[in-house]
């Protein structure tokens, strides 16, 4: 029988800038391995406008830290060749991984031009507020470190449908580029009319030439980095015509087996649902409706009901294209969508992403080792330890609810014969201490289960129908299961 998968989001948005990110990550991969982390979500590997840039300034696709451009060979994580190095540990080590793709803009331009304009209500994009005027926008990219190796393709203004700086005027806007069938893109997310632009030179998908050039692309970073998937960054914004297309012809270029996520930052679960019926269902989304639940329920404490967790989010509608997470490097504090769970519910949102049947959980960087910055959070090893143990060792076979209380809630996972003393019992309090009688089979009477987490130091005896009351500190979780 299969192990559980569990995925790691392995980088926050202060790791280091000293480009030996990659050099840690390959040190880490047997460790990774042995907690119970199957598959990582690596951050952005292609160059960024500078040395520190986290890569969702993305300048050239095709310099993974192997050319002298924009200030270093490296780029902030590293070399081409620590790259492939990880690359080489994970498959050793049978770890996947998925390569996060920033497809929406482009950064960093080399020279600017002159083209025409118009501009455009940041509230209402569909609105143009000017007369049609020439701008020089930051938009040709030239690539000089690199030339035409692996690909000849030179950017310019052509390529893009909207910008927002104008260096003849020092004057920042949202300008939509004019030009022989040039608008916004169709089917993108709604916000603000059309939220196709979203920041720096925006990528015209309506341009055959840049769906062409973009997904050959794709498959020359699958045959460099012989990768297992890819996290698409900011899918809303973009054409989901385009993302369709490009979802089917990388599973194409390397098998059914090919995963890809998206990043659909929308807590409305209509809207996602909406959207993987656009694409097929040929990817899956991260839960965002549930995080903003854990963020929510983390602020509201006992007032939160608990029973509802898993209302209106995608794990409880469509579990088998559901990424479930707790925070990311957008949450994080400071960040750009912050949302925050707060820690003393942190571990109990773990439980329920990582303890569950449905949804595929990641893990966050920050959560584990911590986040650096001006304001340090420390990481939470301790605490999520406890649960990718239980994860990978215990949380199998059928699930049993017991969601019949506001504050109090339980679950059971009954095990399975294939996995020696697996089975579990899950109990939650965002209140007082509580306690849930639940059933695991009555195979298990007689044995004693101890609190994994180790936040209780009692045992429990499963009695001879295969009842127990499982009990649970206020504002706290317990995960019940028998040693070994």
């Amino acid at each position: 029988m299969k192990r559980n998968h569990t995925m790691m989001q392995f980088f926050e948005w202060h790791v280091e800038a000293d480009g030996k990110h990659w050099q840690r990550l390959t040190e880490l991969v047997p460790k990774l391995k042995q907690i119970g982390i199957d598959a990582l979500w690596i951050p952005p590997v292609t160059k960024g406008q500078s040395p520190d840039d986290t890569g969702y300034g993305v300048y050239d696709l095709y310099d993974l830290g192997e050319f002298d451009q924009k200030g270093a060979v490296r780029t902030k994580y590293g070399t081409k060749n620590e790259l492939l190095n990880v690359m080489a540990a994970c498959l050793k080590h049978g770890l996947s991984v998925y390569v996060d793709l920033v497809m929406n803009h482009k950064a960093g331009a080399d020279e600017t031009e002159l083209f025409k304009v118009v501009e455009v209500n940041p509230n209402n994009r569909n609105e143009v507020i000017s007369k049609p005027f020439d701008i020089k926008g930051w938009t040709k990219f030239t690539f000089q470190g690199r030339g035409d190796r692996y690909s000849a393709f030179k950017w310019n203004f052509e390529h893009f449908n909207g910008t927002d700086y104008d260096a003849s005027r020092n004057k920042t806007g949202i300008y939509r580029i004019l030009g022989k069938n040039k608008q916004w893109n169709g089917n993108v997310d709604d916000e603000f009319g059309n939220y196709d632009y979203l920041m720096f030179a925006n990528i015209d998908y309506d341009n055959p030439a840049v769906r062409e050039e973009m997904i050959r692309w794709g498959k020359w970073l699958i045959d460099t980095l012989q990768c297992n998937g890819f996290r698409l960054d900011a899918i809303k914004h973009i054409n989901h015509d385009f993302i369709r297309e490009f979802a089917v012809e990388m599973i194409k270029k390397s098998g059914q087996d090919f995963y890809i996520v998206g990043e659909f930052w929308k807590p409305d679960l209509k809207a996602c649902q909406k959207f993987l019926e656009a694409v097929n269902y040929k990817i899956d989304l991260f839960d965002v409706a549930l995080h903003y639940k854990l963020h929510r329920a983390s602020l509201a404490g006992s007032d939160f009901d608990l029973s509802t967790i898993f209302k209106d989010t995608l794990v409880g509608t469509h579990p088998l294209n559901s990424v479930t997470f707790v925070d990311n490097h957008d949450s994080q504090p400071n960040g750009a969508l912050e949302s925050w769970v707060e820690d003393w519910f942190k571990q109990i949102a773990y439980a329920l992403v990582l303890l569950r049947k449905d949804g595929y959980p990641c893990v966050f960087y920050g959560d584990y080792y911590g986040i650096g910055g001006e304001k340090p959070v420390k990481g939470k090893q301790d605490k999520i330890d406890p649960l990718l143990y239980a994860r990978y060792e215990k949380a199998y076979g059928d699930q049993q609810d017991y969601f019949d209380h506001p504050n109090t809630i339980g679950w059971v996972r009954l095990g399975t014969p294939e996995i020696r003393n697996s089975g579990l019992a899950v109990v939650i309090s965002n209140g007082k201490d509580g306690k849930k009688r639940m059933r695991v089979s009555q195979n298990r009477a007689g044995e004693i289960w101890t609190d994994l987490t180790g936040n209780r130091n009692d045992s429990i005896r499963i009695d001879q129908n295969g009842w127990a009351e499982f009990p649970v500190n206020g504002r706290s979780v317990s995960v019940w299961a028998l040693n070994g």
